[in-house]
């Protein structure tokens, strides 16, 4: 793509920025909140989730700027930092977490049209499956198409889903009474959420969720038309993203209390609209998560293909994850992530798995990669390099690599256990593909130290297939 006709402007980048992060979790924020959490807690993880985000947002643009030769985001930090295991760990697991999101979003978006189809009911009746797998193959296929079209396709759904998101928020604001947000800040009322520590660890893999997508610009940092643009895309995109967040979730905590909003049925924005202004609500709703899940379904696809045509570029994914078709796209990666999918997508016709399983799954596969993204942040600042004439930025930069740090490994505290050991499953595989890249350019498969970590890898992996047979761990 060297043309500059080919390239990616700012406005296109922050559209894949925004798009990839508004896709379902914004239209079930309320409910998804309230399971978790009270008010109090609420406005406190808001707070965290804020500052921590922000951070890593900086992470992402300090590197583009700092390390402009590097493309391919997450992954490529990864592996200049940490070595090719490990570079090669955060692509499999953003691939992972990227088309199981993907997964989640097609379950969503059937639940969403069983609003007006009882046909598809939950998004995993045999009806819903069906329709989710014609539409995975026709956004296969418009991909095929051309990154540079797909894109324009992706700022045209984006402009299209904010207006209802507007809406909401202008409505709400009007609706919103302060005697329902205060009447039990701390939820007491509601002691099965447990302490307020609890509840506020409890609600941050639910936004880790929702901001999701702010790697999005650094992804496609090769296809950009200036490099300054992917740092700007991501912190423009995420203010964005930040405040429709906080805005759709304390507005709606003013309409209806916390365990009203707990037991609505997803997409809960629409209950909370049709409980304001009637029906039209949640139709309007729906419409607009409908287009908005059909461009965040665009967005993952593209960041899925890019990902792993990328890591295969430098020889850290095998060699026939390199082919592009004649419009220079990927097609071999996406061939490979919507197989996926398809095999997922059936899988959910005979497993329980929800909606939400499934983002908590996705999710603390991608913690790992932006880890190491902080880390190396952390690491260039600490050894000065790059920074030889910008000493007073070398400290900035330093206070923001550690923050970044600490709020990616408190994340990967409160996933908990489960979700660590279930992602070991799923990490473990992905050494097939290590050791066939190795292969390829006849180099040994692991160093001494990633040895090591390979084989902690395995050891997860193993009790987390024991624990599923044995029960003590579910999907």
């Amino acid at each position: 793509m060297s043309d500059s006709s080919g390239k990616l402007k700012l406005g296109a980048l922050v559209a894949l920025v925004v798009g990839s992060m508004i896709g379902g979790g914004i239209f079930s924020l309320p409910q998804n909140m309230a399971a978790s959490a009270g008010v109090g807690a609420v406005l406190i993880g808001w707070g965290i989730t804020a500052v921590g985000m922000l951070t890593l947002a900086f992470v992402f643009q300090t590197l583009a700027n700092r390390k402009p030769d590097l493309d391919g985001g997450v992954y490529a930090y990864a592996k200049a930092g940490f070595g090719d295991y490990m570079g090669f760990s955060s692509a499999w697991g953003y691939w992972i977490s990227a088309w199981l999101g993907n997964v989640g979003y097609f379950v969503l978006l059937f639940s969403t049209l069983g609003y007006f189809f009882p046909i598809f009911g939950e998004g995993n009746t045999p009806a819903a499956i069906i329709g989710a797998s014609i539409l995975l193959w026709a956004v296969h296929f418009l991909v095929l198409r051309g990154i540079k079209e797909a894109a324009f396709i992706n700022l045209v759904t984006t402009v299209a889903k904010v207006v209802p998101l507007v809406l909401f928020a202008l409505i709400c604001l009007f609706a919103f009474r302060l005697d329902i947000f205060t009447a039990d800040i701390w939820a007491v009322g509601t002691p099965e959420l447990g302490s307020v520590m609890n509840q506020v660890r409890n609600m941050m893999l639910v936004t880790v969720w929702v901001f999701i997508g702010i790697e999005g610009a650094s992804i496609f940092s090769a296809r950009a038309e200036k490099r300054t643009d992917v740092g700007k895309a991501t912190v423009i995109g995420f203010v964005t993203v930040l405040l429709f967040l906080v805005l759709v979730n304390v507005l709606s905590l003013g309409i209806m209390t916390q365990p009203e909003l707990a037991k609505l049925q997803n997409p809960s924005m629409a209950a909370v609209l049709e409980h304001v202004v009637g029906h039209w609500g949640a139709v309007l709703i729906s419409v607009g998560l409908v287009i908005s899940l059909l461009g965040a379904l665009l967005s993952w696809v593209l960041l899925c293909a890019e990902i792993m045509f990328a890591a295969a570029k430098d020889h850290t994914m095998p060699e026939f994850l390199r082919r592009e078709n004649a419009k220079q796209v990927p097609a071999n990666a996406l061939w490979l992530t919507n197989a996926m999918v398809q095999i997922f997508l059936v899988i959910t016709l005979f497993s329980s798995s929800t909606y939400l399983s499934l983002i908590y799954l996705a999710t603390s596969m991608i913690l790992v990669p932006y880890l190491w993204s902080a880390a190396y942040a952390f690491l260039l600042a600490l050894r000065s390099e790059t920074y030889e004439q910008a000493l007073a930025e070398r400290k900035k930069d330093l206070i923001i690599g550690g923050i970044a740090l600490l709020y990616a490994i408190w994340l990967l505290y409160a996933g908990g256990v489960k979700y660590l050991l279930l992602s070991a499953l799923l990490y473990a595989p992905g050494a097939i593909l290590f050791a066939k890249a190795k292969r390829e350019v006849g180099k040994p498969v692991f160093t001494n130290v990633e040895k090591l970590i390979f084989a902690a890898v395995v050891i997860g992996a193993l009790v987390a297939a024991f624990g599923l047979y044995d029960g003590f761990l579910t999907l």
